[in-house]
């Protein structure tokens, strides 16, 4: 029984409480591999019997989990199993799920060294480490965000204040009004958290000049406009539809040769630098100024979990450095808070230590191999089922089309509606399509031969009946 208003909970009920909670959390995780990947319909209307007035008085602590499980478990979608392709988002290993209950446990404020030195020195070890398997350069400085968004945004920060310093203005004392005009370039095919940041930033959605892409998606060094004055080049490591990689060594070198910030959006295809295989794809990325990506899309940690990176020491802390008389300075220490822009947050880098702990390198570098690998049976099944895959598998990304749009829009719908697995609705280059995203540690070659077998029927049926 929950406690009246101002008492404790016994170690006991909270002990009772917890392990009902992991055996809860243990049953889902278990069915993941056979449910279906939707939730049906029944389960989702059955959440409106959660929409009431608040509660007048307490309730138990163990009937509000059980409601929880009963009514919203079932009305899930299965994005934590093997075959959610929807989104370039991973599940959560085991050991970061485990990591992440632990944080939650300690419920520490990750914002000052003083205060919560063990996160935060466990936050520093797993920067560090990132820099490292990524192969960004040792002056790197980082730090943890909620997703891709904050990350650009933390990092675009850092290359406006960077950008205005070099012209004799200090934004974040003046701000943007009678700043020098700053022109921020970016491809055709930028992802829109990117467009947002930049509006968030106050550098406008629509003053940005944007440059020209090839068949796959990638940004054109050829068309690249002149730039002059303050400028920022933000480029692209993973295209979000094909996969694909701007030619980031000439675009980085062109950017610097003006005087201009080259940041990378590499929300997923950053991590190409932790695999052997795959790094090719990403060379040039290390000459860039900035970085942002997500842990959980190819990490595979539980959300939320972003990291953004600036290669010139002490401009990311210029612009996200917060001080107050009731802060304690922290002796020269690391303060998170000084990195991120926010104050008060969760350590969501221990899931970050967790998961690079327990893969390794190499495990790290299976995972995205595998993924990959699992990319390209995709495409070829449906190669030679006489389906048009549009574009180059580079990556973890495959976008399929079954003929004309309004054939391909009901592919989708009857492949969702299968529950075999679930693949998402892409519109590129004038194409709609098909989009598979292979970004789980829980995907095996079995969940990819399911799958593709799944798609295969449905669309031979599909396709068959508008014949």
């Amino acid at each position: 029984m929950t406690p009246p208003p101002g008492r404790r909970q016994s170690p006991a009920l909270r002990g009772a409480l917890l392990e009902d909670a992991a055996q809860r959390a243990a049953r889902y995780l278990d069915s993941l591999a056979t449910r279906p990947v939707a939730p049906p319909a029944a389960a989702v209307a059955r959440l409106d019997v959660l929409d009431t007035s608040m509660p007048a008085a307490p309730s138990d602590a163990a009937e509000v989990l059980a409601r929880l499980d009963d009514i919203v478990s079932p009305a899930t979608m299965a994005m934590a199993g093997p075959r959610f392709f929807g989104f370039v988002i991973g599940g959560a290993l085991p050991a970061t799920v485990a990591a992440n209950w632990l944080a939650t446990a300690w419920d520490q404020n990750a914002a000052l060294a003083t205060a919560t030195p063990g996160v935060s020195r466990v936050e520093a070890i797993a920067l560090a480490w990132l820099k490292d398997v990524l192969g960004l350069p040792a002056s790197t400085q980082g730090a943890f965000v909620t997703g891709a968004t904050m990350a650009n945004f933390t990092a675009l920060a850092a290359a406006r204040h960077r950008v205005l310093l070099q012209a004799g203005w200090q934004v974040e004392a003046e701000g943007l009004f009678g700043a020098p005009p700053i022109t921020v370039i970016v491809g055709e095919e930028a992802h829109p958290t990117l467009i947002k940041s930049l509006g968030l930033l106050g550098l406008g959605r629509k003053r940005i000049l944007r440059v020209p892409v090839d068949g796959q998606g990638r940004m054109r060094a050829d068309r690249l406009p002149r730039m002059a004055g303050p400028t920022i080049l933000c480029l692209q490591a993973g295209n979000l539809n094909t996969g694909a990689f701007d030619p980031l060594s000439d675009l980085c070198t062109a950017a610097h040769e003006a005087g201009a910030w080259c940041h990378v959006d590499g929300a997923f295809g950053l991590w190409a630098r932790a695999s052997g295989r795959l790094a090719p794809l990403a060379a040039g990325i290390e000459l860039a100024d900035s970085w942002a990506t997500d842990a959980h899309k190819w990490l595979n940690v539980p959300y939320d979990s972003g990291m953004a990176f600036v290669r010139e020491p002490g401009v990311l802390p210029a612009a996200m450095a917060i001080t107050a008389e009731y802060l304690p300075a922290g002796d020269g220490a690391r303060n998170p808070a000084d990195f991120t822009p926010e104050l008060s947050r969760r350590a969501r880098g221990i899931e970050v230590w967790a998961a690079l702990a327990t893969l390794g390198r190499s495990g790290l570098a299976e995972m995205l191999d595998r993924n990959c690998r699992g990319a390209r049976r995709f495409a070829a099944g449906l190669a030679a089922a006489g389906y048009e895959v549009l574009n180059d598998v580079v990556l973890n990304q495959v976008l399929v089309s079954f003929g004309a749009p309004e054939v391909t829009e009901r592919v989708v719908e009857a492949v969702q509606a299968d529950g075999t697995c679930w693949c998402g609705r892409t519109v590129w280059q004038g194409r709609t399509a098909l989009r598979i995203s292979v970004c789980s540690w829980a995907t095996t070659d079995e969940d990819v031969e399911m799958s593709l077998a799944a798609i295969l029927r449905v669309a031979d049926r599909v396709t068959a009946s508008v014949r």
